[in-house]
């Protein structure tokens, strides 16, 4: 009988017996998603189901002996403390099962070369028995929790990933890269005595998961957390060392009550906060969406349409903060990148404000002011024409009724486009003329006011002047349409090119007026700039300014699956009024049709006896908040929680709180480099200046991993008539058609790729991001199966840098799973004929050689060092010398295999487990102490010593450090180059001095002497 497993909610079990084996076939794997591509019309036999765990056992009874031999690698049961599970493998048969998939078809041949490749990976060692057995073993002693009391004399150790967003699809083997680093670190500095905070969570709540339930028709509390176990499944096989008793998740209330307290002391400091701002609105999915979330006027999820309008919505003042956020990454232990893309989100900018005034019909100055902000105050005499921003307050009131049409028709248009598309660069600028026009304060002249897109209502005053001969976009736009260029700085040089904007410093011309009295000419642009400002402020046409890009953060969603914010609404004022703390947690009520409302109006609006409330210190009538925050609310102090998850009283209590902040290691994508990271250290400062955290930062060190690439891909082109076209003769692709070669027909030539049959015809090779799209996701749980979680951690630490993208190589995970399977059979001994391996070690308790020695503990110093500077590929390498050295003993003493299994432990940890075990240790090797490498077994055992002839130095030579006279006299006369001074010579005599130098000097009578 052959077993296989598929999902729980799969199949209804009572009909499984109604189906012939045929017809069974077909539906279970038709309601699994199962692609059987074909089915042997010969197969006959019978099913039964069970339930194991979460999963559907399915039993197949092959009618033969023969079929039966054919299957028989497609039962493996894999067991674990979770439960009995079965994991996916390419089977000899052609099925791949994993997670409830079936792909491939059952034909009943037998793939001879696939079926001797997996016997002998699973030859390597008995990976699949030792990785069950350790994690049973962690889960049921609790190996790595961190208890709630502990010693705090030790130093601490707090290494964080940034935790998963649960999505249906499971974990792909660009995740566990991160995961693998953390783990690492964890175990290395457990081994080293530190206490070691390493915990995991899900961000669960969010528009990813709500989209799918509303497309799948379940509750999104159902499906979320049936990805929470499957990922928490998933992460649990490949060995990680989390402490599982302080995992959280941001949709249980007992957790995002304390995101409701962090909300209602925002609104207590006044930092959160109402307001009619222009939004992105997506009316398909019913919700505002951040800038980062558009593309192309459409929302990156769903591609439904997204328009510009205004709303009220919730505030959060980030913009208080912004000094500090930008002075205090200058103590940060980030990456340079990710610390220059929130300076840069930050903007901070020094200029200044300066009013120009609007002119009526008749040409006479208004009551109208439209003030700007402006970075160049010297540029103010080059200002041709204003642009305000589709959005801009007062655009009604500077717009004439001829072009109002025209206006109105381009801020519609405009209203498509997210802030990102409208301020990038390679855009055409676009924009419309007013009608009105305002005065230069400085000279007194009219100049137009254009309506363009390309301004942001949202940054400095949602206008700017425009001085087209020093700004690129002014320029361009000028250009466009025919608006006048006046140049007024020019380089030091003299030198200009009227075709193109200088946008640089330098000395300041044709800036001289009666009107104002003021004269600039000649000086340098710093001191003209300062010189405008000063005028400015004297005769009140405007002052000096700090101006930031960024923007207080919006933190309404108009969606069901988010926190509710604690807010109530009086029927009769309309007054808000927050809930008091006593009333946390405001839970998200059951809603059984949380689709949008498509009015604006969030599904929560829907849940009348939820939303009907009444104010508890006055008893007045209320409606609730509809609106709930954003999936990063939750995501912006979780790292605090951890530390004290139980807690009912507090956030975190403060002992805790001081013993463990900050995160010593934060590790995560850099797609995280600006809103989750600079929205935790907003938060955090607030809570610092509560009281509630000791630091002043949240993350000490911040690694972005590299992302995992999908193998290579090789594509042909082929012209319109079928031929194959060699891609180095190509100029346009979209010309040809192109064809995907398998690998087997590709060979490399040069620096090229090429096919075998065609040498000539050159072939495109890229590797693609993974993606359900490409097809080129590689799923964690098959190479589990495949070759076990210790090659997979293994393999992705070795791939290259952490930090590096890497190209994912299923040849590459063979080469460390036989390192692995080479250290087993190195320590244990080889398998018997029967392909089992003794019970024991062929370790002896003889004293180690000073050889042995040196090889040890060079890779602990190596290993160490490689670690600690999470350069783990290197640190691998350097245990892969290690083993070959070791292959060429006699011997293996116990002291050495020891240091070198604990070595290999926090990389492969299963491994390490199994072999410490064997060596003669009750206890696990998870606390044991960390090898240190010992100085004198560091220097090489052979040095460079210097050879002379008659005192003149010839030449050196290599010798071991115990080297005697006579040998190393030997080795200079074998010597290619010194052989020459010493051939046929007569010695006089020798002067050694050990590790120094050898001098040989020559009978004066000798025939000769090369010189």
């Amino acid at each position: 009988m052959y077993q296989i497993l598929s999902s729980q909610s799969s199949c209804p079990l009572n009909l499984l017996p109604l189906f012939s084996a045929v017809s069974i076939f077909f539906f279970c794997f038709s309601t699994c998603e199962m692609n059987v591509q074909a089915l042997h019309s010969s197969v006959h036999g019978q099913f039964e189901a069970s339930s194991v765990g979460p999963f559907r056992l399915l039993s197949f009874s092959p009618p033969s002996a023969r079929l039966s031999r054919k299957l028989s690698t497609a039962a493996f049961r894999r067991k674990s403390s979770l439960g009995r599970c079965l994991y996916g493998s390419s089977l000899s048969c052609g099925i791949r099962v994993t997670h409830g998939r079936i792909r491939g078809s059952l034909t009943g041949e037998v793939n001879e070369v696939e079926e001797q490749k997996q016997q002998e990976v699973r030859r390597a060692y008995p990976f699949h028995e030792i990785e069950t057995k350790w994690q049973r073993y962690w889960e049921e002693n609790r190996t790595f929790r961190t208890p709630d009391e502990i010693d705090t004399s030790k130093p601490k150790f707090y290494v964080l990933d940034m935790f998963p967003y649960p999505s249906g699809s499971g974990l792909h083997v660009g995740h566990p890269l991160g995961y693998t680093a953390t783990d690492i670190l964890a175990r290395f500095k457990r081994m080293q005595g530190y206490n070691v905070l390493h915990p995991m969570g899900w961000d669960a709540f969010g528009l990813p998961a709500e989209q799918y339930a509303i497309e799948t028709g379940t509750h999104p509390k159902i499906t979320t957390l049936r990805n929470i176990n499957r990922f928490r499944s998933q992460l649990k096989s490949l060995g990680f060392s989390y402490d599982w008793d302080r995992e959280i998740s941001t949709i249980e209330p007992d957790y995002y009550k304390w995101t409701q307290w962090i909300f209602l002391q925002l609104l207590k400091r006044g930092l959160a906060y109402q307001a009619e701002v222009p939004v992105n609105w997506c009316p398909a999915l019913g919700t505002v969406l951040a800038n980062e979330e558009v593309v192309d006027g459409v929302s990156e999820r769903g591609g439904h349409p997204v328009i510009r309008k205004p709303m009220r919505q919730w505030m959060l003042k980030i913009t208080a903060y912004a000094d500090r956020l930008l002075d205090d990454l200058d103590d940060l232990d980030w990456p340079e990148s990710i610390k220059d893309m929130q300076r840069n989100w930050i903007g901070r900018s020094e200029g200044a404000e300066i009013d120009f005034c609007v002119l009526d019909s008749n040409g006479k100055d208004s009551d109208l002011k439209i003030t700007v902000y402006t970075t160049r105050p010297d540029t103010l005499f080059a200002a041709t024409y204003l642009v305000v921003a589709p959005e801009y307050s007062f655009l009604t009131s500077i717009t004439s009724p001829k072009e109002s049409k025209k206006v109105e028709e381009y801020k519609e248009l405009a209203s498509r486009k997210s802030d990102l598309e409208r301020t990038e660069l390679q855009k055409e600028k676009t924009g419309v003329f007013s009608g009105c026009y305002a005065r230069n304060p400085v000279n007194g002249e009219a100049i137009p006011i254009w309506v363009a897109d390309y301004v942001l209502g949202s940054y400095g005053t949602g206008a700017i002047m425009a001085v087209p001969a020093h700004d690129t976009r002014d320029h361009e736009f000028s250009t466009k349409y025919n608006i006048p260029i006046v140049v007024v700085v020019v380089p030091e040089d003299g030198s200009c090119d009227s075709n193109k904007a200088f946008s640089g410093e330098g000395i300041i011309t044709n800036s001289s007026s009666p009107t104002s009295g003021l004269d600039i000419n000649g000086l340098s642009s710093k001191e003209a700039a300062s010189k405008v400002i000063e005028w400015a402020e004297k005769t009140g046409n405007g002052k000096k300014k700090v101006n930031y890009k960024l923007r207080d953060w919006l933190f309404a969603r108009q969606r069901y699956w988010g926190e509710p914010i604690p807010v109530l609404f009086l029927d009769d004022t309309g007054e808000s009024i927050p809930l008091s703390e006593t009333e946390l947690p405001l839970t998200l009520p059951e809603l059984d049709d949380f689709t949008p409302t498509g009015t604006g109006e969030p599904p929560l609006a829907k849940a009348d006896s939820w939303v009907q409330a009444t104010d508890s210190l006055t008893g007045k009538p209320a409606r609730r908040e509809t609106s709930t925050m954003p999936q990063w609310a939750g995501s912006c102090w979780y790292y605090l929680r951890f530390m004290d998850p139980k807690n009912s009283k507090e956030l975190v209590g403060k002992t805790k709180e001081m013993y463990w902040s900050p995160v010593d290691v934060y590790v995560g994508g850099a797609e995280h480099a600006v809103l989750h990271l600079l929205y935790s250290r907003f938060w955090h400062k607030v809570l610092y200046d509560l009281g509630v955290v000791s630091t002043k930062e949240p993350f000490k060190c911040v690694i972005n991993q590299g992302i995992i690439l999908g193998e290579v891909q090789y594509t042909a082109l082929k012209d319109t008539d079928g031929n194959l076209v060699s891609a180095d003769s190509v100029d346009v692709l979209s010309e040809y058609n192109q064809e995907r070669i398998p690998e087997e027909k590709v060979m490399k030539s040069g620096d090229y790729f090429v096919l075998k049959d065609s040498p000539d015809i050159r072939l495109i090779a890229r590797a693609h991001k993974m993606s359900k799209s490409r097809g080129n996701v590689v799923n964690p749980d098959d190479v589990v199966f495949e070759y076990g979680a210790d090659s997979l951690r293994l393999y992705e630490m070795f791939m290259g840098p952490l930090r590096d993208s890497k190209q994912w190589n299923t040849s590459g995970i063979e080469g460390v799973h036989r390192f692995l399977g080479r250290t087993w059979r190195l320590i244990v001994g080889p398998p018997s004929a029967d392909g089992t391996f003794n019970d024991g070690t062929v370790v002896t308790d003889e004293e180690p050689t000073l050889e042995q020695l040196r090889s040890l503990h060079k890779c602990i110093m190596k290993v160490t060092e490689e670690v600690e500077g999470t350069r783990f590929n290197t640190g691998i390498s350097a245990m892969m010398e290690f083993v070959n050295v070791a292959y060429k003993w006699d011997r293996y003493p116990r002291s050495i295999v020891e240091a070198f299994t604990l070595l290999l432990s926090p990389y492969a940890p299963h491994l390490a487990e199994e072999l410490w075990s064997r060596l003669g240790h009750s206890e696990s090797l998870a606390y044991e102490p960390f090898p240190k490498a010992n100085p004198i077994y560091l220097k090489d055992s052979t040095i460079v010593l210097p050879v002379q002839i008659n005192g003149k130095t010839r030449g050196t030579i290599q010798v071991e450090e115990t080297c005697t006279e006579e040998d190393a006299f030997q080795i200079a006369e074998q010597d290619e180059k010194l052989s020459k001074y010493l051939t046929g010579q007569s010695i006089k005599k020798r002067i050694f001095v050990p590790g120094k130098i050898l001098n040989v000097i020559l009978d004066r009578q000798s025939s000769k002497v090369s010189r």
